[in-house]
């Protein structure tokens, strides 16, 4: 079987993606753009974040187009005897397969692990889905939003601002438990370069973000019996915020004693940890954390951002401009290393598109394909698969006539 392979660390290995919306898809993305030649298996109507968002044309919006590049995409109908024969085929030649759907409902679609496993022993069976197995929500839907709130997010939301529980304004479970999705298939392929077989992985939801947040919080509760109620009082503090400034906001942290002493030194009150016990030293400073924020930020209201930025330089102290959604494009170090990019895309046009962060000396990935239109690769990958001319003219319309009826419906 021909593999159309970019270059880059994994190079050579080939993930059938069944994932859809957030969560799996910015998993896949992140092994495409290492390299992998990701093929997105789509129902005939599509992965449903196609729809999310201002776009240009049907299908191509701009969460998709920002979780899908270096991927492949393939129309199959695994309702019918043929979607399910060529989803077979991809599978005796891949080395991992991602879903995101529960586990109940790829068992009922025949390809559970024993069934997968009985075609390639050899594969990595990655499921991410909302809940371990082996508890009484193993059958449940999960969302990001559903996550958070259940992972403690929300309510440490509203104990720290003295407000309502809301959720992070960003997708924040999908993409960290995505992120440890990637972690496990990488463990596994390199577990089976080690022992020649393949593995089932589960990855989920629920469990992985309670360890996320808790991580931080547990406090006195990681004591039996508890120390405290929990949590990280820095992290809590209803001060912990962006600085105002005279014309503005800056982002600072003084946390070391001697990012203490730098500080105090520019602004002209060197000797405040010694007159006053609450900033002598990092224990004391954290036990009274909502004073010595407060006491910051009176005094970041006496300059102007710029002033700050100048002053922090000098005094090496952390710092970092609040941004906006529009002025984090302008950011000069992004800009440096060409974060941020105007590419042309072959329906959409011109749109602005983020590199992978990560930067590889010896297997540096090759350019990243756009992200596809819904079905896209159909021919070209069954084509690789073996199937004659004829034989994928006929599976391409029936998987239109099905995406047809799903859009009707």
């Amino acid at each position: 079987m021909e593999a159309k392979l970019a270059h880059g660390p994994l190079t050579g290995i080939r993930v059938i993606d069944m994932t859809s919306v957030l969560m799996g898809p910015f998993a896949s993305q992140a092994l495409g753009d290492m390299g992998a030649d990701v093929i997105k298996v789509e129902a005939p109507q599509g992965d449903l974040v196609r729809e999310i968002g201002p776009a240009r044309n049907d299908g191509m919006g701009p969460v998709f187009l920002n979780a899908n590049r270096n991927k492949r995409s393939i129309v199959l109908d695994l309702k019918s005897k043929e979607g399910m024969q060529a989803m077979h085929r991809l599978l005796e030649g891949a080395d991992v397969l991602m879903y995101n759907v529960r586990p109940q409902a790829m068992a009922r679609l025949g390809l559970a692990y024993e069934d997968v496993a009985a075609v390639n022993p050899r594969i990595v069976y990655a499921g991410l889905f909302g809940f371990g197995q082996d508890g009484p929500y193993a059958a449940r839907p999960a969302y990001d939003d559903l996550i958070q709130g259940a992972a403690t997010l929300s309510s440490l939301i509203a104990q720290a601002s003295g407000g309502i529980p809301r959720y992070v304004p960003t997708a924040i479970a999908d993409r960290v438990v995505g992120i440890t999705g990637v972690n496990g298939i990488l463990a596994s392929l390199l577990a089976r370069e080690r022992t020649g077989r393949g593995d089932k992985v589960d990855i989920p939801m629920f469990e992985t973000m309670v360890g996320f947040v808790m991580g931080d919080h547990m406090g006195g509760l990681t004591y039996e019996p508890p120390l405290d109620r929990g949590g990280y009082a820095r992290q809590l503090s209803p001060e912990r915020r962006p600085y105002q400034t005279r014309d503005g906001h800056i982002c600072a942290l003084v946390y070391t004693d001697k990012q203490w002493r730098g500080f105090l030194r520019e602004i002209g009150r060197e000797t405040l940890m010694e007159e006053d016990a609450r900033f002598s030293t990092y224990a004391q400073r954290s036990q009274n954390v909502d004073y010595v924020y407060g006491v910051l930020a009176g005094i970041f209201m006496e300059r102007s951002t710029d002033d700050w930025m100048r002053l922090l330089e000098r005094a090496d102290v952390p710092f970092m401009p609040l941004h906006t959604l529009e002025s984090v494009l302008e950011d000069p170090h992004l800009k440096a290393t060409g974060f941020f990019r105007i590419v042309d895309h072959p329906t959409e046009g011109a749109i602005r598109s983020m590199r992978a962060p990560m930067v590889w000396k010896n297997n540096p990935p090759s350019e990243p394909r756009p992200a596809p239109r819904l079905g896209q690769h159909t021919r070209e990958v069954l084509a690789e698969l073996g199937y004659p001319p004829e034989q994928i003219d006929v599976m391409a319309a029936a998987g239109a006539r099905a995406g047809a009826r799903a859009g009707a419906g």
